[in-house]
């Protein structure tokens, strides 16, 4: 298969009524668009999925570019806007969003594709490439981007991984808005990556550190943490944000630990990769 048609790149329909009843994802993205597109803005969204976030913008903006590889989501996305208000002000491209450059400057570029870990979809690729291909066609500042910079941490955890008898250490997701009564965690995040997208940065991830253990007990599993920094309130200086879901990623070998264990932790992937490129290795110090 085609590695721009794998699932994470190229985003069915179907999938998609889960990002649009995720309350904490709209109402995040629409408060930041809401913030950062001024009257009359020219706005572009790389990866414009159903096309909500780009409806978002042209509430404000005077032109939306929004960009799609896949044709079954450019095709109901032009049949969506046409009967939302603000639609006829969005201009849908079917294209590779990598190979995306505006015809004009740009105020501000929205792009969600966005997965814990920075995992399977290919979001520091995408807004990597339009930095380039912006600069080279338009010498100055770069526009403004929503979100603003993604930050991700690492966990800890003990996490039971028992189906109705069964035992299957295997990597789950976690809504991280509500409580998950059967994690418990073993010690305190800590940051591992960040990435400002206004800024350069790798596209390969890695990280050597120490997770400190604060609860006698087993370390079987490794909660990741992505937390994107939408926008900030221009008044307020507060930060809109929004987590993508909890990775619960299983140790190879669970480890007895004690308070005031340390592990010695390594990470290293590239970004957009496969889940199964995160092989994170933890020993106890």
């Amino acid at each position: 298969m085609d590695a721009k048609n794998e699932l994470g790149q190229f985003i069915p329909l179907h999938y998609h009524h889960n990002m649009l009843l995720d309350p904490a994802r709209m109402t995040g993205f629409k408060a930041a668009i809401n913030q950062v597109v001024y009257e009359g803005a020219v706005v572009v969204e790389l990866g414009g999925g159903t096309g909500v976030l780009s409806f978002f913008a042209a509430q404000k903006a005077r032109k939306v570019y929004y960009v799609e590889y896949n044709p079954e989501l450019v095709n109901e996305t032009r049949r969506i806007l046409s009967v939302n208000p603000g639609g006829e002000r969005v201009e849908v491209i079917h294209l590779d969003a990598c190979d995306f450059i505006p015809p004009e400057p740009i105020d501000a570029v929205i792009c969600e594709m966005l997965h814990v870990g920075l995992l399977r979809e290919k979001q520091l690729q995408v807004i990597d490439a339009f930095k380039r291909n912006y600069q080279r066609k338009f010498d100055g500042m770069l526009p403004l981007f929503i979100p603003f910079a993604t930050i991700q941490a690492v966990q800890p955890v003990h996490h039971p991984f028992d189906f109705h008898g069964y035992r299957a250490a295997v990597p789950m997701f976690n809504d991280p808005y509500s409580e998950n009564t059967d994690l418990t965690p073993m010690g305190d995040p800590v940051p591992y990556h960040q990435a400002m997208y206004g800024q350069p940065y790798d596209l390969y991830i890695e990280w050597r550190g120490t997770l400190s253990v604060n609860t006698v007990g087993t370390v079987n599993a490794l909660r990741f943490i992505t937390k994107n920094l939408l926008a900030v309130d221009p008044d307020t200086r507060e930060i809109t944000d929004w987590h993508n879901h909890y990775l619960i990623h299983p140790l190879e070998s669970p480890i007895a630990v004690n308070t005031g264990d340390v592990l010695e932790t390594y990470i290293s992937y590239e970004s957009g990769a496969p889940l199964s490129a995160l092989k994170p290795l933890v020993s106890k110090r």
